[in-house]
């Protein structure tokens, strides 16, 4: 039996989340009903056809929707992509299983972007992988070393993987970065995989960074793998539908080959749906909705952020939907495990533990993760709800153990 760590994120959600009065670590932009989607689109056709018989569908995908997937990655610097760069999936997280099952096995080496979503790592190793963990730091804003990467690589090296936007932090991997990563994979022969689950939010880049980072698809080269989701940045979890996307046909075949075995087809409701939300029509204002209520909700956790700044330290996110947010006391971090539980139980307000969640118990000691992109008033209220907990539970948190 292959052996793999229990997924330490999901294994909370699935505790806390059903009952949580104010689920703020929830990841996803604020979720859409069907009857929203029209209303985003202006169009009075129906998104489903009732009358369509529901037979498997298109094994792969229809060919509306893997066209609509591939225009989210069209560049005027690089070859447009096709529908047959695109295989749908059962949401990003089989899409990251599948890529990653059809590229590492025993023997091989994996280089994975840290801190992360736990599968990126996780899954590698169950499958006999070697896994080196590139760790980022809030101290460098939780960008990247570039020499670290290069020290990282051994002769068995297969596979680089980067997660942009990045969860939990917010951060992003600029242009610059981005192409000498791709430098650095090509020179040595390595495929790079990038969950870009949250992109396109990017919502709060600044001045110095003019432009959206581009996919690693736009690069032109042809050992890269994106995976991304209807759930995040397009509020449509609801519909578990997802994708792998490469320039190489022999990478979604691989994909392919190993999807025969987990997923017949997507479901020819959900594949409707994803195909009318990414539709020229619809795309363009849902994303603008998700965007401005990102922007508008970070605000207000940063209003938090700033009235705690002695016991809450951050970096700021500039994409996606996810915070970590450091509480501390004296300098000294909190246990994060502690903290979270006393909130949830005293306050109703459920956050992610970083420790636990992204750290193995070692790493990030102190911090939570915080979704701030749901509906505007479940923030509103259970920030409310933390900043009672902060006045009046915060002393009886322990600190963490050394």
């Amino acid at each position: 039996m292959v052996k793999i760590e229990t997924f330490a994120v999901e294994q909370w959600m699935d505790l806390y989340e059903d009952n949580a009065k104010h689920n703020l670590a929830e990841t996803c932009c604020a979720s859409l009903s069907l009857k929203d989607l029209q209303s985003l689109s202006g169009e009075e056709t129906d998104i489903i056809d009732f009358s369509h018989k529901q037979t498997y569908g298109a094994i792969r995908g229809s060919k509306a929707l893997r066209s609509n997937i591939a225009k989210l990655y069209s560049s005027e610097l690089t070859t447009p992509l096709t529908s047959e760069n695109v295989l749908v999936t059962n949401g990003a997280i089989q899409a990251n299983f599948l890529a990653l099952y059809a590229s590492v096995g025993p023997g091989d080496h994996v280089i994975c972007h840290y801190p992360t979503y736990q599968q990126l790592y996780s899954v590698p190793k169950s499958f006999g992988a070697e896994v080196s963990l590139w760790k980022s730091s809030e101290e460098n804003d939780w960008t990247l070393d570039l020499a670290e990467l290069k020290s990282l690589i051994q002769p068995n090296t297969k596979l680089i993987i980067i997660n942009n936007p990045q969860n939990p932090t917010g951060a992003i991997i600029e242009r610059e970065t981005l192409q000498e990563i791709v430098n650095i994979a090509k020179q040595h022969d390595i495929t790079i995989h990038c969950d870009e689950v949250y992109r396109p939010l990017f919502h709060s880049l600044g001045p110095d960074v003019p432009e959206n980072p581009p996919s690693i698809l736009d690069f032109g080269y042809e050992k890269t793998v994106s995976t991304s989701s209807m759930s995040k940045a397009f509020s449509l979890a609801g519909i578990r539908l997802g994708w792998v996307a490469s320039r190489s046909s022999e990478i979604i075949e691989a994909c392919a080959d190993a999807r025969h075995y987990t997923l017949i087809s997507v479901g020819q409701l959900d594949d409707s749906v994803a195909t009318h939300a990414l539709s020229t029509s619809c795309i363009g204002n849902l994303l603008k909705r998700n965007t401005e209520l990102a922007q508008q909700n970070l605000k207000d956790l940063e209003e938090f952020v700033r009235d705690y700044e002695s016991k809450a330290a951050w970096v700021r996110p500039r994409a996606g939907t996810t915070a970590f947010i450091k509480f501390i006391k004296n300098g000294v971090p909190v246990d994060d495990v502690a903290f979270c539980q006393h909130l949830y139980e005293n306050n109703g307000v459920m956050l992610a533990p970083g420790s636990q969640c992204f750290g193995d118990g070692k790493d990030f000691k102190g911090y939570v993760r915080v979704g701030y992109v749901p509906e505007r008033q479940v923030l509103v209220d259970g920030l409310k709800a933390l900043r009672e907990f902060m006045e009046n539970g915060f002393k009886s948190v322990p600190l963490a153990t050394q």
